[in-house]
């Protein structure tokens, strides 16, 4: 897209930019709404530093610590977001990338998950191989989460420990296993609105095929805890919108900090073209009670009737 493009969306009016995203979200996206949920399967301890994680093993967050759960403790958990009402359930490990032995274990549990409660399975284990990708898809994975956090040009000022192209590589090896990419990132990490629409379309040209949207929860310890360039209620909003209009087919999935930054403005959010929410609670924070949620979900289906 060039930058007359990008100006349309920057410039445009909000009523307008909310009335053309939720019209391409009845048109492309139905009333179609999704719920996934997530699990920490191994905790802390992790060598990146992304400035925004409590988990990295170089700032003292009080963020738990523990090693790889039992595939056992994997199916409960997956019990639970089924019964919920998520139709998707993801492991996730903190680390730069799994070891063979936790790789294998990961494994392991995405086979007894299958048979034994038949939700669709995601993993999120950092930077993977080929080979590793490969493995995951025979256990009976069908979707790899990777966000790629923040757009090109400001990915370096969040993360130095490994490149935003290994990161945009991943999302390419996971593709060509044949899975399916779950990618997103976070917002109010200091960058610009162009930036915030740089990544949707990074996420485009990846061909991803869902996009989740997390709003920083500044965590004490971390480098972005006193971030003073935060995003507004209303700037979410407009973020919501945009990638609704660059990317019109894929799930618009509402992640981490979306109680804690929207609050009285989340059902916009959905007018705005969110189609997807994560439920049951983040990695290191607890989320909305899982009931409150299912209820909000139901009205959020009237509004759409």
């Amino acid at each position: 897209m060039d930058n007359l493009q990008y100006n349309q969306l920057l410039d445009m009016p909000f009523d307008e930019l909310l009335q053309r995203a939720n019209a391409l979200k009845k048109s492309h996206r139905g009333d179609s709404l999704s719920l996934c949920s997530i699990m920490n399967v191994k905790s802390g301890a992790c060598s990146e530093d992304c400035a925004f994680c409590a988990q990295s093993a170089r700032y003292k967050s009080n963020a738990p610590v523990y090693p790889m759960k039992s595939a056992d403790d994997m199916v409960r958990c997956a019990e639970n977001a089924k019964k919920a009402g998520a139709t998707r359930f993801s492991l996730v490990a903190s680390g730069r990338g799994p070891s063979e032995r936790d790789l294998d274990k990961i494994a392991a549990a995405i086979e007894k998950i299958k048979k034994e409660v038949g939700i669709d399975v995601c993993a999120s284990l950092g930077l993977v191989s080929m080979k590793q990708l490969k493995a995951l898809k025979e256990a009976g994975l069908t979707r790899y989460h990777h966000n790629l956090e923040a757009c090109k040009s400001y990915f370096p000022q969040i993360v130095s420990t490994h490149s935003y192209e290994e990161r945009a590589n991943t999302i390419k090896h996971a593709k060509e296993a044949g899975l399916e990419v779950c990618a997103g990132g976070i917002f109010g990490l200091g960058e610009s609105e162009v930036q915030r629409l740089e990544l949707a379309f990074e996420l485009s040209g990846l061909g991803v095929d869902s996009v989740p949207l997390n709003f920083l929860i500044p965590i004490e310890g971390t480098p972005l805890y006193n971030q003073t360039s935060r995003i507004t209620p209303l700037e979410a909003i407009r973020v919501i919108a945009a990638f609704r209009l660059i990317l019109p087919n894929v799930p618009i999935r509402l992640a981490a900090g979306r109680e804690t930054l929207l609050k009285d403005f989340l059902a916009l959010a959905f007018y705005a073209g969110a189609d997807g929410m994560m439920i049951g609670g983040y990695l290191t924070r607890k989320g909305r009670a899982v009931k409150e949620d299912q209820d909000f979900c139901k009205e959020i289906k009237k509004m759409w009737s």
